[in-house]
């Protein structure tokens, strides 16, 4: 049998409260009698360091935990959700900051088989037809047809939020949603979804630490810190000062260290000429004719995901081959290999880096001693790995950086996502730095693992390093940068030194409006 496309769904929004929500994990209590109110048609923001208790609540509203004890009632009824399906029984939809789709399908395929009844037979002429009228009411475009493993982060993202609303869901927890989409992206989706509800269409729970977005979208906002509800209220009634206090309590954040004049001799550190790569799918060529950074720099590379600068970056890191060009670190040939990292003083600092810069399963003290473990005090290699010398290394370095860790010996993969960037800026950030290649340093990072991680960047620039920095926070860049360039279609299509830059015309460069 041939069961058709989705009807979208009448449902009008829903409002979801908690009355004395408490999950217990054995002694250890993530949850504390925490009440909230949504109700149906409000943008709520949910605010709270990482470890506040932010991801148990909304995973007890979800079905995927059994609370300890509360209640939730859906429209003022109480409904025992114990399953995630009792959750979409009842139009309560998640978006996760880690994505849940299929890599190997394509975004039409991944649409498709999320429904709760997918056909045996798929009439693909039928789907598509129904895919592409939806996809006329929503305010980006995506290639439905190409594999999810080809797409950029940003698109995936984007993804995860139209399954939700192709799944016709009228209360939507948003957990992140906008970390790696651009300014006028995020603008536009989260624009969608509040004139959904405006219109009475959605109700909306927003995870976010970003403040503009909570003071720009949402209604009323709650604050949980350590499990407890510390504060909610009218966004329009609440500053961010008010707002953020809530959130760390008397917690000092760190502070950006003023932008100050280089004094060293400011050469050229980082030389791309004519630089040729494929892109991810292999159709397009990445194409920088011309990239230098001087020591004592940050240059910004602004970009909507998917305009080559993962790829870009790839080359840079050895991950992914060039046709043509040349690289240059302080004037010699570099292939990224670790022996020239090592004697050009280069360090990077990936997007995901529990993918893209450790070795998720070992351990803590194993992974910040990468670079150094095969070397004695002097700095020239040895024959013998100590184990001890590692341990000693790993720990002044957990100190320093205040990586919080139950264990040196934990594996890497059991600390949160600031904890595990800041083990990688420890490793990256220690000893002499000519050259700091980041990217999307501070993705789905809270309020002050956020500020840490800039000050630091910051600190190396102003201590004479060059600084390449791509990042999809226009943001981040604004505040750090001291040139930015747009990467448009995997070309380099517009520079403007940070005194004189418009945030207006990067976005418009950024669109392919040049």
């Amino acid at each position: 049998m041939i069961i058709p496309p989705p009807a979208p769904r009448d449902n009008k929004a829903v409002g979801v409260q908690t009355f004395g929500m408490t999950m217990r994990f054995g002694a250890f209590t993530a949850l504390d009698d925490v009440s909230i109110n949504v109700p149906a048609g409000s943008f709520h923001a949910l605010l709270g360091e990482n470890g506040a208790g932010k991801s148990t609540l909304v995973k007890c509203i979800m079905g995927f935990y059994h609370p300890t004890s509360g209640q939730i009632m859906v429209d003022g009824k109480e409904e025992p959700i114990a399953s995630p399906k009792d959750a979409s029984a009842l139009g309560l939809g998640m978006v996760y900051q880690h994505f849940t789709l299929v890599p190997s399908l394509t975004g039409a395929e991944n649409l498709v088989i999320s429904r709760e009844n997918v056909p045996r037979v798929i009439d693909w002429a039928r789907e598509r037809k129904a895919l592409a009228a939806f996809m006329e009411t929503m305010p980006f475009k995506l290639p439905l047809d190409a594999k999810v493993a080809e797409m950029a982060a940003g698109e995936k993202q984007k993804l995860e939020i139209i399954k939700q609303l192709y799944l016709g869901r009228n209360f939507l927890v948003l957990d992140e949603p906008t970390s790696v989409l651009t300014p006028g992206e995020a603008e536009e989706v989260l624009g969608l979804v509040r004139g959904m509800t405006v219109a009475g269409d959605l109700t909306v729970l927003m995870i976010s630490h970003k403040f503009h977005e909570v003071t720009s979208f949402a209604d009323d906002f709650t604050v949980l810190r350590k499990g407890k509800m510390t504060g909610t209220g009218k966004v329009s009634e609440h500053d961010r000062q008010a707002m953020a206090a809530m959130m760390i309590g008397d917690q000092p954040i760190a502070k950006l260290d003023t932008r100050t004049h280089f004094n060293g001799s400011s050469k050229t550190v980082l030389a791309v000429k004519g630089l040729k790569a494929p892109d991810r799918t292999g159709l397009k060529t990445i194409n920088v004719a011309d990239l230098d950074v001087k020591s004592g720099e940050i240059v910004g590379i602004a970009g909507i995901s998917g305009n080559g600068q993962k790829e870009f970056l790839e080359v840079l890191a050895g991950q992914r081959q060039r046709d043509a060009g040349q690289v240059k670190v302080k004037g010699a040939p570099y292939g990224a290999s670790r022996g020239e990292a090592r004697v050009l003083n280069v360090r990077f600092i990936p997007e995901e880096p529990l993918r893209n810069a450790c070795a998720p399963k070992m351990t803590v003290a194993e992974n910040i001693a990468f670079r150094t473990f095969d070397l004695g005090k002097s700095g020239k290699p040895v024959s013998w790995v100590s184990a001890s010398a590692i341990k000693a290394y790993a720990a002044q370095l957990v100190a320093q950086f205040k990586v919080k860790t139950a264990s040196l010996a934990s594996p890497i993969q059991s600390l949160s996502g600031g904890n595990i960037q800041r083990a990688v800026l420890a490793r990256e950030l220690t000893g002499a730095v000519d050259l700091l290649i980041v990217s999307n340093p501070c993705f789905g990072l809270d309020f002050s693992a956020v500020a840490e991680i800039r000050a630091r960047i910051m600190k190396a620039r102003n201590a004479g390093a060059a600084v390449l920095l791509m990042s999809e926070d226009l943001d981040e860049l604004l505040e750090l940068s001291d040139r930015i360039l747009v990467m448009s279609d995997g070309v380099l299509v517009y520079e403007t030194p940070i005194a004189t830059a418009s945030v207006q015309a990067i976005g418009e460069h950024m669109a392919g409006h040049h």
